[in-house]
């Protein structure tokens, strides 16, 4: 009778270890995409501050000036990307406090190498389409300062994809 109890007792116990440590994969997963979507809103919302601004003197290169809300935007996606990854290596019943340490840095590694890219694209939007509209000999260079800003955001993901596995 004691014996079983004490396999009772370590069986619940083990249940317990899984969903408490189920916890960091599901905060791996919010980080994930709350952080980079943070990022994606951020560079959208400062971008199109420029390009409505921009847009006032030269209607004609709206259209021309939209790739950094683009580029932006595509930092939410790979929260998106992350955090289903994450979420499909969470198991209810043999999840460990590894794995959920692992996925929350997995997470945490690209929402906020997301965020910082997004802040960077944000400002480089806003500032090149403004540029842009009086000069237009920038373009190239506010497109190279994009790419370079949006592949910090890449490299966050790449690496939690690393991590995760």
């Amino acid at each position: 009778m004691v014996l079983g109890t004490i396999i009772q007792a370590a069986a619940v116990g083990d249940e317990v270890e899984a969903g408490q440590a189920a916890f960091f994969g599901f905060m791996g997963i919010a980080s994930a995409l709350v952080f980079a979507n943070l990022g994606a809103s951020y560079g959208t919302a400062k971008s199109g501050v420029g390009i409505a601004s921009m847009g006032v003197l030269k209607p004609e290169l709206i259209f021309k000036s939209i790739v950094p809300v683009i580029m932006a935007g595509i930092l939410g996606i790979y929260g998106l990307i992350i955090s289903l990854l994450i979420y499909q290596k969470i198991n209810r019943d043999s999840y460990t406090f590894f794995e959920g340490y692992k996925h929350l840095a997995s997470g945490l590694c690209c929402g906020l190498s997301s965020l910082g890219a997004g802040l960077a694209i944000g400002i480089v939007g806003d500032a090149g389409v403004r540029a842009n509209a009086q000069q237009e000999a920038v373009f190239v260079g506010m497109i190279l300062i994009l790419i370079f800003a949006e592949a910090l955001g890449l490299y966050g993901m790449i690496i939690a994809i690393v991590i995760s596995q």
